[in-house]
């Protein structure tokens, strides 16, 4: 079977967000290399640096339950507009605050209208294909992102040598642009697809009531907080503990990055149809141990196989996650699904920096690398019982 057949079938609407993501994501380089500013730049500790990734963190989580609504209430390319232009504007203000608290407070706010965004997004992707190109399309839409991301870190790693706060206006004005593609853009209608047996009675029911649902965000929960140790524990660990370059770091990233552009859509559009539960289980075990791996590595290629593997579980679990929640949504609620979707990332994104930092700092980078393995692997066995969940 060809893994390329079939691609050219997904709709132009998840073309358009891609490209939007594409733009946006080559100044993606203010997150990646935050804690690396507040530790090097203002002189904060890693734990208080981990604080304000935290505050970003709540900022969306606090969001993202009523962006998911608003996304189905006023329409989800609407909400997306909205969302990248005060986003673009709100990163030229950031290196102008000196204050821990004030950057803290600021953090919030930026977290919530950029994470708007993300629901918004999704709902429109979820939308515009059946389930047989949702996992495709969610992997189309997860490489356009990734593709930005190839160039972010590695053009922030150059710019932070130069002067910090270009990742701010960099980033800043690659967000406005992308805003301006989705405005100038042509769409197509979106035709909703309805799933085999919806009902009107499931389409009354609140996403939080449905309790498969909600066991899927909290099976999901450990893994994701392991992932997100890659924008905050791990980025202090490889150029202050084992002592490589800001570039380098970058340079590493883009192992990450790199990988999801080549492979990434080919195999979900080849495992299109493999139940969602498998690819979910067997994404948290790669991700678990190739997390895990950190704890016994001291030079570049060791950093490279770990990436390596944590990256092919990226690259089956959540396009796979996505797909899930995308079936498990009825008509007219995905983004309110989507939101919770959101939600939880917010509150891995949320608890995982602090807690991740808080452990380094006290018990050292193998607890905290150990620990990731058994995060993913407690993942990984709340998950099998996802399978009386997949259809």
């Amino acid at each position: 079977m060809n893994p390329w057949k079939g691609i050219t079938d997904i709709p132009r609407n998840v073309w358009n967000v891609s490209i939007a993501s594409v733009i946006n994501r080559a100044g993606m380089m203010v997150l990646p290399f935050l804690a690396l500013y507040l530790t090097q730049e203002m002189g904060e500790s890693p734990a208080a640096a981990g604080l304000v990734l935290t505050a970003y963190g709540l900022g969306g989580l606090i969001t993202a339950p009523f962006v998911g609504k608003l996304s189905d209430k006023i329409g989800a390319l609407r909400l997306m507009r909205l969302s990248l232009f005060a986003s673009g504007l709100c990163l030229f203000v950031y290196p102008f605050l000196q204050n821990y608290y004030a950057i803290l407070f600021y953090s919030v706010i930026l977290a919530v209208v950029t994470e708007a965004f993300r629901p918004a997004s999704m709902a429109l992707v979820s939308d515009s294909v059946d389930s047989e190109m949702r996992k495709p399309a969610f992997a189309l839409y997860r490489l356009a992102i990734n593709f930005g991301m190839s160039i972010g870190p590695v053009l922030g790693g150059f710019l932070t040598s130069i002067d910090f706060d270009l990742l701010f206006y960099v980033d800043g004005t690659t967000t406005l642009l992308a805003g301006a593609f989705l405005t100038f853009t042509k769409w197509d209608k979106i035709a909703h697809h309805e799933e085999p047996g919806e009902s009107v009675k499931k389409l009354e029911k609140p996403a939080y009531k449905d309790y498969r649902y909600i066991y899927f965000l909290i099976a999901m929960t450990p893994v994701v907080m392991v992932f997100f140790q890659h924008m905050s524990t791990m980025p202090i660990f490889i150029v202050e503990e084992l002592g490589f370059s800001r570039f380098t770091f970058g340079v590493l990233v883009s192992v990450n990055t790199v990988m999801i552009i080549l492979i990434e859509l080919p195999i979900n559009n080849w495992m299109k149809h493999w139940e969602d539960w498998k690819l979910l289980f067997i994404g948290a075990i790669l991700t678990g141990i190739g997390f895990g791996m950190m704890a016994y590595i001291e030079n570049i290629s060791p950093i490279i196989i770990s990436i390596v593997i944590w990256t092919f579980g990226e690259m089956v679990f959540f396009p796979s996650a996505s797909s899930l929640v995308a079936e498990m949504a009825p008509q007219g609620k995905r983004g309110e699904y989507m939101g919770l979707l959101q939600m939880m990332f917010s509150f891995c994104f949320t608890v995982a920096p602090w807690l991740g930092t808080t452990v380094y700092e006290i018990y050292g980078s193998e607890i905290l690398w150990l620990g990731t393995f058994g995060f993913g692997l407690l993942s990984s066995i709340m998950i099998l019982r996802l399978r009386s969940f997949d259809k």
